[in-house]
Formats: C-alpha cells, sequence, structure tokens
C-alpha cells in the first residue's frame, strides 16, 4: 500500500490506459533515497500485470560496465532480437558482447530498442522500469532515453527512477515528476499501520528526523531498542548532525548489519563489492572468508538481502551502500580480489573478463602494470561496442594503475577523447588538467590539443580555443600533425569574429596546397579565386574536420551544391562510423547547404537534430549555431515568435562566451525577419550589428545583401554604399552565379535609375544559370517589380510580382509572399491569398510528408523507420494518418499520387 501518492498514482493508472489504446510515453520520477520511488514503479508493476513488464535496475559498481542495463532490461525478450532488421540486430549483439558485426551507428542502436520493445508490447501495454537511473551505464541510458524521447504508438511505458543528489544522474528531454516528503496526515497513518507502538516523544523525534520520508520513517524506528521505543531514555539515539535522511537511513542500515556475525558481514561486503545478483559468484568468492550459503540466514531474516536459487538482490540500494562503506579498507580490497579470483575460474564471454579487472584494480592500492594493461584492454573493448564512457574511466584507471609518466599521459589522454566522445566535457576538462603534455609525442599533443579546444568552445569562448590551438602549432613546427591543428584553429578563430586572431592564425599557415583553403578563408578575398581548385582537390581522402572546412569554404563563396554533397557525406560516414562528435558539425553544415538551397523543411529536419544531438551531448557551442539556423528558418516563413524565441536563446549563449559568428547569424535571423515584415528600421539596426560581430568579409558576406536592401528601404542610402561595395568584392572573388546574382541585384538598388534595370536583369539572368537560391531570386523578381511599378511600368512589374509571388508561396515564405502580393493588387492585379502550390502535401505533418515520400518509393514500413528512428508502428500511424488526406486508401496510390505533383528539382536530402 502507498501511502500519501494519490496524485502520482493516477497519473501512472492514466499512463497505462492509454498505452493500452497504443499510445507510447514516458517519465522520469526522481527525489531522494527512500522516497517511494520504488514503490511507485511497483505500484506500476502490479498495473501492467505479468508478462507486462520488463525491468533494470541501475547498480553502482557496475556504471562503468558498457550495456550492462540495456542487457537485464531486454534479456525476457531476445526472443525478439531476432526479427529485427538486419543492421539493428547487429548493433544490440554488438552492444551485448555477442560474436557478430561492431555495431557503427548509435543512433541504430536507439533504433533497435525501440522496435524491439514496440514488438515485445504486442497489443501492449509493455511497462518498462528503470530502477536507480542514476548508477546505469552511460551507454544504456542513453539508448533507453534515446527510445524515450521516440515513444508514439508502441503501446511502451518507461518509467525512470532517479535518486536526486548524484553527479550525472539528471535525465533531461522527458516529463519530470519529483517525489516529495509526505503530508503530515498520510506520515501519521504510516506510522500507526507499518510500525509498532512508539512513545509520544520517540514518535515525534521520528517525525522530525525522517521529514516525510518514507523509508526512514520504517527504518529510523527499527534501529531503536525496546527502551528508546517506550521513550526511557532521553534524548533517542539517532544519528545526530546528519544533512539528510538518506544518510540518516544508511545508519540505521549499518546498524543492523554491525549486529551480523562476522561471516554473514563478509557474504554482504563481497556482494556489495560485486552485486552482480550471481549468487554462485557470491559463494565461491565467499570461501576465501570462511563462509557458506548458511551464513546469509541471518541477513535473510533480518530481511536485508532476498534469495532465490541463483541470485541474491539486496532488498535497497542503501543496504548495498551501508554495508560497503562500513567496512574497513582492507576487507573492501580482499572482497574484490576474492572476486577477481572467482571469475578468473569461471568461463564467459568478455563481460567476465572486464568484470575480473575492475575487481583486480579495486583491489589494486598503488601502481600495478599487469593490471594497468588488463584495463587497457577493458577500456579498448568498451570502445569497440561504443561504450565511450565505460572506455574512458578504464582508461583513467588504467592510467592511475601504471608508474610509467609518458604512459601514464597516453591513458589520460586516451581517457579524456573517449569522455569527449561520451559527451562528459566536465569530466574531459578535469582529466584535460592532469596530463603533463611534455611527455606526448606529436601526435598525441595534437590530438591533446584539439581536444582541449572542445572543451573550450563548449566551456570557454573560440577566442581561447583558437589559442589553445596556435600554441599546439608553434610547438609542431612543420610536423605532419600540423594540418589538423590548423584547420581547426582557422574555424575557431573565425567563430570568435576576431580580426587580429584570424590574422595570427593566417600568418602561421604555410605555403603549401593543402592549406588553401584556410588562406583564402583568412587572407584577403582576391586570394580566393587562385585557390579555389585546391580547395576541393582530395576532399575525399581528408578527415571530418578539414571536410567540414571545405564545406564551409563552399559555403561562404556561395557554391551551395559542393557544400550540400560535403554535407551529405559528412552526415552518412558519422552515423555508419559512429563519429557523434562531429555528427551535430556536420547536420548543421547540412541544414545550412539546404536552406540555401530552398529544402527548407529538410533543412528543418537537419537543423532539429543537430540540436537535439547537441544538446544530447552538452555541445552549447554548436548548439548557440544550431539555434540561429533555425531562427532564420523561422524569420523567412514568418514565424515571428519563434524566430525571436531561438534568435535570443542563440544570442544568450553567444554573448556570454564569444562566439560572434554565431551571434551575427541570429542578429541577422532578426534583421531578417524585420525585412520580411516591413520593418526596415529594426532590419538595419541588427543587421548593421550582425555586420559588426565578423571579422573577416567573407564571413559577413551571407547579410550584406539583406543589409543593403535594409538601408534602401529606411531610407538610408548612404549606409548601403560600403555593404554593396563589399558584396561585389565578394561576388567576385567567389566567381559563382550565386553571388554575382546578388551582387548585380544590389548594385540595381544603389545605382541611378539608367543603370538599375541593367543590373536587375543582368542578375536574373545568372539566377536562370543557377538554380540553387530559389529564395533570392524571388527577392530579385521582387525587387524588380517592385522598382517596374515605381516606373509605371505596370504590365512589366506584373510579369516579376507574378513569379516571385508563386517562388514564396512555394517556399512557403509568408511575409515575403504577403509583400509580392500587396505589390501585385497595386498594379491593379487581384489575387487569392488561398492560392498555394501543392495543396496536398500541404495538409500533412513535417513528419508525416517524409514518411509518404518514403514509402512512394517502395520502402517498406521497417525501412522507413530504420531511416527517420522511429519504430515501425509508429510509421503505420503517420501513414494511416496520411492518406485520408490525400485522398488515397492504400500506399499503391502514392507514387502515382507524388508523380501528378511538381516538385523543384532540387537535391533531396541525406535519408534518400
Amino acid at each position: 500500500m502507498l501511502y500519501g501518492r494519490g496524485i502520482e498514482q493516477d497519473q501512472i493508472r492514466r499512463m497505462l490506459m492509454r498505452a493500452g489504446d497504443g499510445a507510447g510515453c514516458a517519465l522520469v520520477i526522481h527525489g531522494e533515497a527512500g522516497i517511494g520511488k520504488t514503490a511507485l514503479m511497483d505500484y506500476a508493476a502490479g498495473l501492467a500485470g505479468p508478462g507486462r513488464v520488463l525491468r533494470t535496475v541501475g547498480i553502482e559498481s557496475e556504471t562503468e560496465l558498457a550495456f550492462g542495463g540495456l542487457h537485464q532490461l531486454l534479456w525476457p525478450v531476445s526472443g525478439h532480437l531476432d526479427r529485427l532488421p538486419a543492421p539493428q540486430a547487429a548493433a544490440l549483439n554488438a552492444a551485448f558482447g555477442l560474436p557478430g558485426e561492431a555495431v557503427r551507428d548509435r543512433f541504430s542502436l536507439g533504433t533497435a530498442v525501440l522496435t524491439a520493445l514496440s514488438q515485445a508490447a504486442g497489443g501492449g501495454p509493455l511497462l518498462c522500469l528503470i530502477d536507480d537511473s542514476q548508477w546505469l551505464d552511460r551507454e544504456s541510458l542513453d539508448a533507453l532515453t534515446f527510445t524515450a524521447r521516440r515513444l508514439h504508438t508502441e503501446g511502451v511505458v518507461m518509467l525512470f527512477a532517479v535518486r536526486d543528489g548524484v553527479p550525472g544522474g539528471q535525465i533531461t528531454g522527458l516529463p519530470q515528476l519529483r517525489l516529495e516528503g509526505l503530508d503530515s496526515a498520510a506520515v501519521d497513518t504510516f506510522l500507526s499501520d507499518r510500525v509498532a507502538t512508539l512513545s509520544p516523544y520517540a514518535r515525534e523525534q521520528i517525525i522530525e528526523q525522517a521529514q516525510g520520508n518514507p523509508l526512514a520513517l520504517l527504518e529510523l524506528p527499527a534501529a531503536l531498542t525496546a527502551e528508546q521505543r517506550a521513550g526511557q531514555l532521553n534524548p533517542v539515539a539517532l544519528p545526530a548532525g546528519l544533512s539528510s535522511p538518506s544518510s540518516r537511513i544508511q545508519e540505521t542500515f549499518q546498524e543492523q548489519i554491525r549486529r551480523l556475525p562476522d561471516a554473514t558481514r563478509a557474504m554482504l561486503l563481497v556482494a556489495a563489492a560485486d552485486d552482480s545478483g550471481d549468487l554462485d559468484l557470491v559463494l565461491r568468492a565467499s570461501t576465501r572468508f570462511g563462509a557458506t550459503l548458511e551464513d546469509l540466514e541471518p541477513a535473510e531474516h533480518a530481511t536485508l538481502v532476498l534469495l532465490t536459487e541463483h541470485t541474491l538482490a539486496f532488498r535497497h540500494p542503501l543496504v548495498r551502500s551501508a554495508t560497503y562503506q562500513d567496512a574497513a579498507l582492507a576487507r573492501r580490497l580482499a572482497a574484490h580480489r576474492a572476486l577477481a579470483d572467482a571469475l578468473d575460474g569461471k568461463p564467459g564471454d568478455a563481460q567476465h573478463a572486464d568484470r575480473r579487472a575492475w575487481h583486480l584494480a579495486a583491489a589494486t592500492t598503488g601502481t600495478d602494470e599487469a593490471v594497468a594493461a588488463e584495463m587497457e584492454g577493458v577500456a579498448q573493448r568498451a570502445g569497440g561496442r561504443q561504450g565511450t564512457a565505460s572506455a574512458s574511466a578504464s582508461y583513467e584507471r588504467a592510467a592511475q594503475l601504471t608508474a610509467d609518466s609518458a604512459g601514464r599521459a597516453r591513458l589520460l589522454a586516451a581517457a579524456a577523447f573517449t569522455s569527449a566522445e561520451a559527451g562528459q566535457f566536465d569530466r574531459t576538462a578535469a582529466l584535460t588538467d592532469r596530463i603533463n603534455a611534455l611527455t606526448l609525442d606529436q601526435g598525441m599533443l595534437a590530438d591533446f590539443a584539439r581536444v582541449r579546444a572542445i572543451v573550450q568552445l563548449d566551456r570557454g569562448s573560440p577566442g581561447q580555443a583558437a589559442r589553445i590551438l596556435l600554441e599546439c602549432a608553434d610547438r609542431l613546427g612543420r610536423s605532419a600533425d600540423l594540418a589538423p591543428v590548423l584547420t581547426e584553429a582557422v574555424q575557431t578563430a573565425q567563430s570568435s569574429g576576431d580580426r587580429q586572431l584570424i590574422a595570427d592564425v593566417a600568418a602561421r599557415l604555410p605555403d603549401s596546397p593543402e592549406y588553401a583553403m584556410a588562406r583564402a578563408m583568412t587572407g584577403p578575398l582576391d586570394a580566393v579565386r587562385d585557390t579555389m581548385r585546391h580547395a576541393q582537390a582530395g576532399e575525399g581522402q581528408a578527415g571530418f574536420a578539414e571536410r567540414i572546412l571545405a564545406g564551409t569554404y563552399s559555403q561562404l563563396f556561395a557554391d551551395h551544391r559542393t557544400t550540400f554533397d560535403t554535407a551529405v557525406t559528412c552526415v552518412r560516414d558519422c552515423r555508419a562510423q559512429d563519429v557523434v562528435g562531429w555528427l551535430h558539425t556536420a547536420l548543421h553544415l547540412l541544414a545550412e547547404a539546404q536552406l540555401s538551397l530552398g529544402l527548407y523543411e529538410e533543412a528543418r529536419n537537419a537543423a532539429a537534430e543537430g540540436l537535439a544531438v547537441a544538446q544530447q551531448f552538452g555541445r552549447r557551442h554548436r548548439e548557440t549555431y544550431l539555434h540561429a539556423t533555425l531562427a532564420t528558418l523561422a524569420a523567412i516563413q514568418g514565424g515571428l515568435e519563434q524566430c525571436t524565441d531561438l534568435s535570443t536563446a542563440a544570442l544568450h549563449y553567444a554573448d556570454a562566451h564569444g562566439i560572434e559568428l554565431a551571434a551575427a547569424q541570429a542578429h541577422r535571423a532578426l534583421g531578417l525577419l524585420n525585412l520580411g515584415l516591413g520593418d526596415a528600421a529594426n532590419a538595419l539596426t541588427h543587421l548593421e550589428t550582425a555586420r559588426s560581430r565578423v571579422g573577416h568579409p567573407a564571413l559577413a558576406a551571407f547579410l550584406l545583401p539583406d543589409l543593403v536592401e535594409a538601408a534602401i528601404r529606411a531610407g538610408q542610402r548612404e549606409r548601403a554604399t560600403e555593404p554593396a561595395t563589399l558584396l561585389t568584392q565578394w561576388a567576385q572573388a567567389a566567381h559563382q552565379p550565386a553571388a554575382l546574382a546578388l551582387s548585380h541585384r544590389c548594385q540595381a538598388l544603389t545605382s541611378t535609375d539608367d543603370q538599375a534595370e541593367q543590373h536587375f536583369t543582368d542578375a536574373l539572368h545568372l539566377h536562370d544559370g543557377d538554380t540553387t537560391q530559389p529564395f533570392e531570386r524571388a527577392r530579385t523578381e521582387l525587387l524588380y517589380g517592385e522598382w517596374l511599378r515605381r516606373e509605371r511600368r505596370r504590365t512589366d512589374a506584373r510579369y516579376h510580382l507574378r513569379a516571385a509571388l508563386e517562388a514564396f508561396d512555394e517556399l512557403d515564405a509568408r511575409p515575403w509572399a504577403s509583400r509580392a502580393r500587396t505589390e501585385l493588387q497595386a498594379t491593379g492585379e487581384t489575387t487569392d491569398p488561398d492560392s498555394r502550390p501543392n495543396p496536398l502535401l500541404s495538409r500533412l505533418s513535417p513528419q508525416e510528408r517524409e514518411v509518404v515520400r518514403l514509402a512512394a518509393t517502395g520502402a517498406t514500413n521497417r525501412q522507413i523507420a530504420t531511416q527517420l528512428f522511429l519504430s515501425p508502428r509508429t510509421v503505420g500511424h503517420h501513414l494511416y494518418r496520411a492518406f485520408p488526406k490525400l485522398g488515397i486508401t492504400t500506399r499503391t496510390e502514392l507514387p502515382l499520387l507524388l508523380s501528378q505533383i511538381d516538385h523543384p528539382s532540387l537535391p533531396q536530402g541525406p535519408n534518400d
């Protein structure tokens, strides 16, 4: 029976009822130890019923064992794994250390978990309980939270229990339920029902110290003697001066444990040191202390442990903690040594070897090269199963065990690298502080500088990151390891917007072909044309940093198709190779390319995914850029509130951390929003602010056309002169039709009337030869049409204004379509404001459109689910909702229907 939890019980009951109807949902229950999280989960399990519950429990001693928690949860439904798509089955098998192909994509792993749970649910509901999530291994928790965030129509309910106050235990992105202490009425009922008679004084003291914690209410009285219960001893002997019920509860458990026989305490310590739940292992290890199965009876009678034929479990995690913490150091070391010896003779897979190595490490107080080597092996195996967090911990322990200073630095550096890949940037920063860089060879030194720079990007500023890289470059000289260091220095310096810092980077760039791009992006614009061919040469053989730089180069100089191709390849390779550290950056580059190409839905999807990855791994620097990209999309399509919120979020972090380029992009989004809405004065303010934040003309080029137009429309022609000149210089250096078209458009705006028309026609001719910027072409048509109407050439104006209106409608650029429609009406032509191309597809949600598009290619629900990281059931749900909107009844009608809808002939997204 639960006391005082009626509201919480109702919430869980409703979740299970919705799951019975096919809905999926998740909830994070958090609070202090003993507050009732597990009891609430037991209540949920009772409602779900036998056979409908999967459960896993985080164990503090197994936090570093990759995928242990996930394995425990899915083991009862392992029979379903054979029915998974081959890549997903391979991902799960590799995660569990089974033979087969290594998992290459943690997103495939998350999708595999989602699919497996959906299949196991059948008719639903299926309840997944993840207790003590704060001690679950990072890899399992990432996979399970990935799944929980994507529950829609699977009939699955996931409940996470998290203890407050444990570092790294927080779960974000899911609904939260915080359990507070019981109210006074519930406390009175609880004590009356569950606790033997107490004197009024003892009862008062128990209530005061328990603070509404149910476990404290139960356990504190159990620690009292009969005399204390009766109030004969004053004061009641409860631990004094402790800060929370959790610590007081642990003290009561320790009192109970100290009353047990020595052999029983020895067996409990062995179980607490490992707590794999393997009774046979505990018994074999305990023989070293002369203990046998019969010695567990006192602990079982005291209900401190629960035993079955094969398992041993502590009644509460604090019992385990109290057992371990109350033992002397020598006894703890002996327990770990005994477990290592027992595992040495136990046949099994790599997990047994890993567990044995960890126990050996825990039993070692000084250095031991043999154990260090075993821990390095654990790290390498964990990394191979995508267990980057576990690999990092293993490398760090190996470093502590070696006496060789160079070896220690190498292992700590490996720990830092893998922790950065796992998104543990606070840990990465702490590890880098412990590394003696003087002992690193040049290759490790370069990698060390790069990981320090990554930490600075997300914890400090891009300026600090660039200086770290430059300091390393000075030490490397002309080493082969110099290129990736300077490549990243270019990007971080540009992000800082610091002119002097960009110049410092440029001064260090060797005069050789592989640095052509970097020189063009940091030097004078007139060098760009001469280095274009070098920039793209050999790109396919480069690393991610070099390829991202190449894509950024192409984007800065208006070669948007090349940027798109580079970004698609990088995203694909990041997924295939599980290089999560670069995935959000590659997705950002892809979103920017799609934004330029007018692929707004695809750009929004790529940016949203990149933002989710950046947030999941704590990459605040890239998160800031992605906020600005999404703000620009919202600005184009008239999302006033969304654009403002996203830009504000970007500026809040960018201003605090000196990310000037991201700040410029956020101000540009606000300027573009105001320009579309007709507020030229505010647009000009934001755009001039954006211009002041960037220190290289190539970086400012993206906002110059907006700045020129805003100045002209605000009646500030003199403020358009310099931006127009800079734009012309940039366009001539880039020598791309898209860039030259924008230059001619802005020259038309700033020229005398007899020159303006020629510039407009030149711009449109260039747009005709380059179809990569439909939004910019439509803006040129609009501005030309407006100019023609002012020249009283209404017939000519209508032609261009109609073209602009159709393009803006196609792009769903509502403010700009409204401007074009108003201008067209001013010429005397009547327009239908509700006319839109592709009315059928506009009825669908973005997710429905993507599912329908893939279904039309003949892809099955399972194949679509794999591509979009959904479950097959959710795909079916989207199709079920989409068919009536499209006026069809089966998927076989989709290809013909979509072939009749005229799409722009532009590249498709990366999932095609």
